[in-house]
This record gives structure tokens, sequence and C-alpha cells, in this order.
């Protein structure tokens, strides 16, 4: 992969939007992530800082720009530092 990009399951993975990377190639797989606007589902897509990523799980839709690539799926607060969410809990506009 090139520098300044990872693959998007990896993200989701460090980004705590999946439990396992597994389950995040899962997601990405059967059509529930959206990237930049447009669905996706290869897991191995390549995502860099500015991507907007859109995630439909079962507990709700967010809506996230990416600030950062992980380098290890670390604590909560660390996970959160790789977006910023543009949606509210509810899927409304920040």
């Amino acid at each position: 992969m090139e520098a300044g990009r990872q693959r998007l399951d990896k993200w989701l993975w460090f980004a705590r939007f999946a439990k396992t990377r597994t389950l995040a190639a899962r997601l990405v797989s059967d059509g529930h992530v959206r990237l930049n606007g447009a669905r996706t589902e290869a897991p191995a897509k390549a995502v860099c800082l500015g991507d907007i990523v859109t995630v439909a799980a079962a507990h709700g839709t967010a809506v996230v720009r990416i600030v950062a690539l992980g380098e290890r799926r670390g604590p909560a607060p660390e996970a959160r530092g790789l977006y910023e969410p543009l949606s509210g809990p509810d899927g409304d506009p920040a």
C-alpha cells in the first residue's frame, strides 16, 4: 500500500467500527460501507486522509471524515482520534 493510504477494512478495525478485522471486511463486502459517497464492496480499497466514510451498521449509521490513519487498534479515545464525526448519533448532520 502506498504511503498515506491504508486498507479500508484495516482502518475500520483500528477506528473500532468492527470488533475484528474479519468483521470489518465482511461489513464492507456486504455493502454496508460507502467511501466518498460511493458504495464499495472491496475491503482492500485504499483510504486516505480527508475521505468520507459512511458505515451503516445494525446499531446505527455513522458518517465520518478520516483525519488520521491508524497504526494499531488502541483504546477507544485513540480510535476516536482517527476520524471527525459528520453526523450525530441519530444520523442527523452535526
